[in-house]
């Protein structure tokens, strides 16, 4: 069995970041073993994708190219112990390398477990499931620069591609891996304040959605500072200014200020 990508978990993220690969073409079915230990996920992930599966990790671990750990972090040290036992010796450039998604995971600990295997650790969202994620990733001291461009191509099936030092990784996850739900959140609030204002919800959600997207799209395309945006859209004396005087009275940056902050200490609680 010929093995060039190893997953060890079948989840949304993992499942996410191989139909982008697949898509692109970057690896073909024949050459991925994904380790899923539920049934029903290792039968949907065949029917799919065509891709092997199992439930042995140290199968997937075997792979020649990349293992990509994609499971939750709360479970990295049962698995780490599967591991553990089947280091591979072998000259560090031909060694495949590791890259773990799990929150909170240093790279010190994935060293721990996978000896001088070239490990990068990266934090991918949830909007790679659509190819639209961002994915930050930082290297370790073996890494050399066919490793960055192996990861920079995985995630880049996925979305947008950033080189961190490893000291920013839980900022990161409290921005980018747990902003999805802020912004989600800051729509479905957008829409009930359209439903209370009167507007039915159908049309009150899909404004709301449109309104969000199209302004990242705006800001990204255009490259302006969100303030400059903001302060265009508001006229003196009129409704935008109203809003927002409203947003500052019940402290709006601060709630996502203080969100992100919540969210980095999380992740560095996950990695003791």
């Amino acid at each position: 069995m010929s093995v060039k990508l190893g997953i060890i978990g079948g989840g949304v993220m993992g499942e996410a970041i191989l139909s982008g690969l697949l898509q692109q073409e970057i690896y073909h079915p024949d050459d991925v073993l994904v380790s899923e230990p539920k049934n029903h996920r290792q039968e949907f992930l065949v029917q799919k994708y065509g891709v092997q599966v199992t439930s042995d990790n140290r199968a997937a671990a075997a792979a020649s190219e990349v293992l990509l750990l994609a499971i939750k972090p709360q479970i990295f040290e049962i698995v780490a112990k599967d591991l553990a036992s089947g280091k591979i010796d072998q000259s560090p450039e031909n060694l495949p390398l590791v890259i773990s998604i799990l929150a909170g995971v240093s790279l010190a600990q994935l060293e721990g477990v996978f000896g001088h295997q070239p490990t990068i650790r990266a934090m991918p969202n949830t909007p790679a499931t659509v190819g639209a994620g961002i994915t930050a990733i930082a290297p370790s001291k073996s890494v050399i620069h066919s490793h960055i461009a192996q990861a920079t191509a995985l995630f880049g099936a996925v979305g947008e591609v950033v080189e961190v030092p490893e000291y920013l990784m839980d900022a990161v996850t409290g921005l980018s891996g747990s902003g999805p739900a802020y912004v989600a959140i800051a729509i479905e609030a957008l829409a009930d304040g359209g439903v209370a204002a009167g507007l039915p919800r159908a049309m009150a959600s899909k404004l709301a959605l449109s309104t969000v997207l199209g302004t990242a799209r705006l800001l990204q395309e255009t490259q302006i500072h969100p303030a400059q945006l903001k302060d265009r859209v508001t006229s003196p004396g009129g409704t935008t200014i109203a809003g927002i005087e409203q947003l500052e009275r019940a402290g709006f940056r601060s709630a996502l200020i203080q969100a992100v902050q919540a969210a980095k200490k999380r992740s560095e609680e996950l990695g003791k």
